[in-house]
């Protein structure tokens, strides 16, 4: 897990709560980087990390395979963020480079056995999240090319031209006015 962006706007209520939890909007870029396209969550991270406009009470962490970690945290927290968004790259048959949200509860079978931030108790900790925490969950999934059977690094350009679809489908999740380019 990297250093989030806005955690100086997060203050920690507790030395055992984590200052993300705290936060208005918490973005979880999840992917294995290693293996081609499932690098969209994290490379969406790093983009919207780097961009202009991004409010102050928004933390985004690149998660890599390790979601679950921070969502029992916020499972645990004596406080929540407002929002949780989930960014992770699906293959549901559309073109790839397609963005959208979907619900946590709608992602695909197939990535219920995946080693990425969709295996079952992933999804019900969004779901426990959700209904028992009172926070707003979205995911912002992106249509994959190809998963590499092995060791790949790097997105297919389709993937990579969605990295700032999605990124200014996010700041508009978080009601920031998109700017264009880097801080």
């Amino acid at each position: 897990m990297r250093s989030p962006t806005a955690e100086k706007a997060c203050t920690r209520v507790t030395d055992a709560t984590p200052a993300y939890c705290a936060c208005g909007t918490l973005v979880l870029g999840c992917g294995n980087e290693l293996f081609g396209d499932d690098g969209f969550g994290p490379a969406v991270a790093r983009r919207l990390r780097d961009r202009a406009g991004v409010p102050e009470s928004v933390v985004v962490l690149d998660v890599g395979t390790s979601v679950r970690e921070v969502l029992f945290n916020v499972v645990l927290s004596p406080v929540r963020p407002r929002r949780i968004i989930v960014v992770d790259a699906v293959d549901m048959g559309r073109a790839p480079g397609a963005v959208w949200t979907i619900e946590a509860g709608d992602l695909p079978l197939v990535k219920l056995d995946d080693f990425s931030m969709h295996q079952l108790p992933t999804s019900n900790l969004l779901r426990e999240v959700a209904e028992l925490g009172a926070v707003e969950v979205a995911c912002v999934v992106g249509q994959v090319s190809a998963i590499p059977p092995e060791v790949r690094p790097g997105l297919s350009a389709p993937v990579e031209r969605a990295v700032e679809r999605a990124v200014e489908m996010i700041l508009g999740i978080c009601g920031a006015a998109p700017v264009l380019g880097p801080r």
